[in-house]
């Protein structure tokens, strides 16, 4: 294999791919990139960690075709240190790689191609494609909800599903059983029938990345085990995670009837505030909601206490409820409106929050007793 590609094309590309890569493999191959060079000039880059995989196909000089692998982390290293607007010439034969960019020159250990494992996709019956926007509100409205515990793994990811309430809709949910974040976008053409899946972090995470670098739509293909996104010159394909999501909608409380309006921008700034204090552990806050302002309290038995008032529309009874600071900032900061909307019950029963009754977006937020 001879090739010859611009050093900020190649970078870019290797970006994506490497960060797909474990740090610490068992499997020497899944520490590689697969690098495959074809007659009509394009180079395609893979890695997979057997769980996720990205293939992304970019323009190049090829002179001789042909395909090996190597150390995906090495090599995007070697690519973000090579001078900037330079051509890198990727040459493999019997083993090894030399890399050449002006006076520098790499020569690296491979891999055979043939070790290099690929994700069998088998068919993916559900096809339809949604704006790369939706797709990014969706992911950054739920995804701090997820949960990290490893027990608990089908709530290690997003949970989409199709319903007909009254209007064909396709909702996002993400839950740790502290918080819960929803967002309900209008069903895209295609999405009609498709199974409940739970698409797990690791594929969150890399899909948002490359997100940022496309406009336009994202074609989505799926089955019951399966998810692939094509984006721009990206294919993501992802396992999906094999559990049975929790029917969140019996949190979403509707008989909450105590409303609280606020400015988010200053009562995050509250919140955070009154939160220095806190103890790392709990990171309690107390609201006590009053007629038209709320006061907010901390008491650390190590560092003293700390309050601050925050004016408020309320016309109900006053109450004394506690949070978890983190998790109320975290929803704090996915409101993009002038005013947050708390649905308040008691002391001890879950809070819905939310802009107003047409946002996209709704969380659920459980109580700290304090």
């Amino acid at each position: 294999m001879k090739a010859t590609i611009e050093r900020a094309t190649l970078l870019k590309s290797l970006g994506h791919v490497q960060s797909v890569v474990e740090r610490r493999n068992t499997i020497p191959i899944l520490s590689n990139v697969l690098i495959e060079a074809t007659a009509d000039g394009a180079i395609k880059l893979m890695a997979t960690d057997l769980d996720l995989q990205i293939v992304e196909i970019i323009q190049a000089q090829v002179e001789t075709a042909g395909a090996t692998t190597i150390s995906a982390h090495t090599l995007f290293d070697i690519a973000r240190k090579l001078p900037e607007g330079s051509q890198v010439s990727l040459q493999a034969a019997e083993g090894k790689m030399l890399i050449q960019a002006g006076r520098a020159k790499f020569n690296l250990s491979t891999l055979p191609r043939d070790d290099f494992p690929v994700i069998a996709e088998g068919d993916l019956p559900t096809s339809f494609e949604l704006p790369a926007e939706t797709l990014k509100q969706i992911i950054d409205k739920t995804r701090f909800a997820i949960s990290t515990e490893e027990t608990r793994y089908y709530l290690n990811g997003i949970f989409l599903h199709v319903s007909d309430d009254p209007q064909p809709v396709l909702k996002a949910a993400a839950t740790d059983g502290h918080r819960l974040a929803r967002v309900t976008v209008a069903r895209p053409d295609g999405a009609e029938g498709m199974p409940d899946i739970i698409v797990p972090r690791k594929c969150i995470g890399e899909l948002r990345k490359l997100l940022d670098e496309v406009d336009g739509s994202v074609a989505v293909s799926l089955s019951a085990g399966k998810i692939r996104f094509g984006i721009g010159n990206a294919i993501l394909t992802s396992k999906l995670i094999d559990g049975t999501f929790p029917d969140y909608s019996r949190v979403i409380p509707t008989g909450n009837d105590k409303l609280l309006k606020i400015d988010p921008r200053g009562f995050e700034e509250g919140v955070d505030r009154v939160a220095t204090i806190a103890t790392e552990k709990t990171r309690a806050v107390k609201m006590s909601v009053d007629r038209d302002k709320i006061t907010l309290s901390v008491t650390s038995p190590e560092n003293g206490t700390a309050a601050e008032e925050v004016s408020a529309d309320y016309v109900s009874e006053g109450m004394e409820i506690g949070f978890n600071a983190r998790y109320l900032l975290d929803i704090l900061g996915q409101i993009d409106g002038d005013v947050v909307e708390l649905h308040l019950a008691d002391a001890a029963a879950p809070t819905l929050i939310r802009e107003n009754d047409k946002s996209a977006a709704l969380y659920v937020l459980m109580p700290m007793r304090v």
